[in-house]
């Protein structure tokens, strides 16, 4: 069978919605952010240089859908921005205290959504579901 027989497309979009919705309620519940507030959090933690242009190429996002994000995590205290050094136009980002223990916090949330993922799915289909997703990724990515 094929992908519209299969209604991939539908399928596939409804298990991302309610994925995310369940881990957004999780997020809120723990820590007072979203999905996608995370990944911003994830990103900034991983360089000490980051940039909000650098968080939306990272992310997929335009990047005034990143600024917003930004401004309700530094009001949040988790983030902070400095002027670039070489450039006093770019904005360089870097996690708060605060920040770095809600990233902890909400470690709980995402362990949650795999462990019912892998109960989903099943451990020894995971991989191949995992490895099917990246080539689509790879796919719309061109």
């Amino acid at each position: 069978m094929n992908a519209s027989k299969h209604r991939f497309f539908s399928k596939l979009q409804r298990a991302s919605h309610l994925m995310k919705k369940a881990a957004d309620r999780g997020l809120l519940d723990v820590g007072g952010v979203t999905t996608a507030q995370a990944a911003v959090l994830a990103v900034v933690a991983s360089d000490k240089q980051t940039t909000q242009k650098m968080v939306a190429t990272a992310l997929g996002l335009n990047e005034s859908a990143v600024v917003a994000m930004v401004e309700r995590l530094r009001k949040q205290g988790a983030i902070e921005r400095t002027r670039s050094d070489e450039d006093k136009r770019i904005w360089v980002l870097s996690l708060t205290a605060e920040g770095r223990a809600l990233l902890d916090q909400i470690n709980g949330p995402f362990a949650e959504i795999n462990e019912r993922t892998d109960r989903a799915v099943g451990l020894s289909e995971i991989d191949l579901v995992a490895t099917a997703l990246d080539r689509i990724i790879d796919e719309f990515s061109k």
